[in-house]
């Protein structure tokens, strides 16, 4: 059933689950939809970013919206710090994401990008940690403990032009593939001349829901890595280079 407004209704009865996190319970596909701005289209001056979460029928599940400020933004472009704040249907903050500065280069595997999730916000329950490759993107994910639940592999190319890119989410040991972080085509001119990006995460329907928010966090590092222009300049590259 939908919600007025074409959000999704939260299920009862989940004793132990963060606020916030109990609609991930019935949900094994989400879709990130980012906010078209016109300014930042018109002039390539960098905005927050601001995206709709949506279940595979469409209902909306949460928000998301970037805190940084202007400077970093129009200075730092990609590889700006940020948070991102993931709010409910009621404007409550139910996840909380940092991406603190590290540099973006193949060349320097001792600073790599990384994603930390709370939920609720001021309590860990996972990050998502880049690995060092120079072929293709590698990242694992990580639960409040450290240990690697996940990992992610993307493609060689990431060129966007061409249509879809897949990530493919892993097992912990590489070996079996349960899931996906798609950044689907947009069409010709969202492509070209913004940075505002279509995805699609898909996990295991019996993930942890812990779990399933830091795949959120990975949809977005993976957004800013690899999708993010710098003043309407397109940054697509073969591996990571």
């Amino acid at each position: 059933m939908k919600r007025e407004g074409g959000w999704m209704s939260m299920p009862q009865g989940n004793p132990g689950i963060p606020p916030g996190l109990e609609y991930l319970t019935q949900i094994d596909q989400l879709l990130v939809h980012q906010k078209v701005e016109i300014l930042e289209a018109l002039t390539g001056f960098e905005s927050k970013n601001k995206f709709t979460i949506k279940n595979s029928m469409g209902q909306k599940v949460y928000y998301a919206v970037e805190d940084s400020d202007c400077l970093t933004r129009n200075c730092c472009g990609p590889w700006r710090p940020m948070d991102i704040k993931i709010l409910d249907n009621f404007k409550n903050e139910v996840i909380h994401m940092n991406r603190p500065l590290a540099c973006d280069s193949c060349w320097f595997p001792c600073c790599l990008q990384s994603m930390e999730v709370s939920s609720p916000p001021g309590t860990v329950v996972g990050r998502v940690e880049q690995e060092w490759s120079i072929l293709t993107p590698q990242f694992r994910v990580k639960n409040a403990a450290g240990d690697t639940v996940l990992r992610i592999e993307g493609p060689f190319c990431t060129f966007s032009i061409c249509g879809d890119v897949e990530f493919k989410v892993l097992t912990a040991d590489g070996a079996t593939q349960v899931g996906k972080i798609s950044k689907q085509w947009a069409g010709l001119l969202r492509e070209a001349f913004t940075d505002a990006d279509h995805f699609g995460i898909t996990f295991p329907m019996d993930l942890d829901v812990k779990m399933k928010a830091v795949m959120m966090g990975a949809c977005f590092l993976i957004d800013v890595m690899f999708f993010e222009k710098k003043g309407n300049e397109e940054r697509d590259r073969p591996g990571m280079f």
